[in-house]
């Protein structure tokens, strides 16, 4: 569903000499507004340097060249627009679906706290390609670093041979960038990554979600680290036999590149309900022995939790006071529960799919 710098040059200073001061005291607030850009806005995504009270979010919106960066020092409360990437000024055509992610450790020649920023660049409508970019500034200046993959012109019907859709993950000594591919014939469409150890070459395509049926459409990818040994990937899965369109379907796996031979999953709520369309999935260590899976969707405002390691007869809602939205973000917040105690998840949005409305932010209790 559619909805260059030399990395041996000098280093510019760190993402950590930009950050705010370390957290205080969260608790819940919001939804506050982080920006009303006007028509299409959505797709929202953030990332929280470090552990600080600083972070970054950023959005689509159709009609606009590049992603707008917007900052809060105050943990989400108030924003100003900080940037846009890519950095230069002569940025052209449509670019969807944005990823965030600060490197957990030095990485490629990068150090730790390097922020890493993937996008679809749809340019003239010829081609699709998910470019890789870089800061080690906080977020200011944005570095060109690949092309991750290219497909044919956007096209979100099977026959086209587009791609979508990336999500980032550091694994191991390589980066990991999940996504849609509409490339191989024997399938519709199907959920795939690539590897790179230097963020300039590319492994080659491996599947995650490959259906035998070519009519049916898996698409966005997210993933999650359940505790120490298991992984969650979510999606939503056009033209499958629920009769929901776009149910969301999740499988769970040992390792997060060997989804394509583990057990799939629909999603049902203890009433039998299959939420629906761009889910995506974060898990918190708080709320029980086994943490807290967090499960969102466009069709729904509440959260879909799961304390037994993704069972899929213990789904649950929990209400959110922040907006549903189309791919809305979730990311729990260290050290604000426990075992026994359900801790804090902060929330970025836009509005539902096909919908008007802003972007905004702030704080949920699980």
């Amino acid at each position: 569903m559619v909805a260059g710098w030399s990395l041996n040059g000098a280093e510019p200073a760190s993402a950590a000499s930009v950050a705010s001061p370390g957290p205080r005291s969260e608790a819940p607030f919001g939804p506050v507004v982080v920006t009303d850009p006007g028509n299409g806005a959505a797709y929202a995504r953030a990332v929280r340097l470090g552990s600080s009270r600083t972070w970054l979010a950023s959005y689509q919106q159709f009609g606009t060249a590049g992603f707008p960066i917007f900052r809060s020092v105050d943990g989400g409360h108030t924003w100003h627009h900080l940037s846009t990437v890519p950095s230069t000024g002569d940025v052209s055509g449509v670019w969807l679906q944005p990823a965030l992610y600060e490197l957990p450790r030095p990485f490629a020649g990068l150090p730790k706290g390097t922020l890493l920023f993937a996008g679809n660049d749809l340019g003239d409508f010829t081609s699709t390609k998910i470019e890789l970019y870089a800061s080690r500034d906080g977020g200011l200046i944005w570095n060109h670093l690949s092309t991750v993959a290219q497909g044919g012109p956007p096209n979100p019907n099977n026959g086209g041979t587009s791609v979508w859709e990336p999500f980032l993950l550091l694994r191991r000594n390589r980066l990991v960038v999940y996504y849609s591919d509409q490339r191989d014939p024997e399938h519709g469409q199907k959920l795939a990554h690539q590897t790179s150890t230097d963020l300039r070459t590319w492994g080659p395509v491996v599947n995650d979600v490959a259906d035998a049926d070519y009519d049916l459409r898996p698409g966005m990818t997210t993933i999650a680290r359940i505790g120490p040994r298991l992984w969650i990937l979510t999606y939503e899965n056009g033209n499958d036999k629920t009769g929901n369109p776009y149910a969301v379907h999740y499988r769970l796996a040992r390792d997060p590149e060997l989804f394509d031979s583990a057990p799939d999953f629909v999603l049902h709520d203890q009433d039998g309900y299959i939420p629906s369309a761009a889910p995506t999935v974060s898990w918190s260590d708080s709320g029980g022995p086994a943490g807290t899976i967090v499960v969102t969707a466009n069709s729904d405002q509440d959260f879909f939790v799961n304390r037994h390691l993704g069972d899929p007869r213990r789904w649950t809602r929990v209400p959110s006071a922040i907006p549903g939205g189309y791919s809305r973000q979730t990311i729990p917040l260290a050290g604000t529960g426990s075992l026994r105690k359900p801790g804090l998840i902060f929330v970025v949005t836009g509005p539902v799919y096909a919908v008007d409305g802003p972007i905004q932010a702030g704080v949920v209790q699980l």
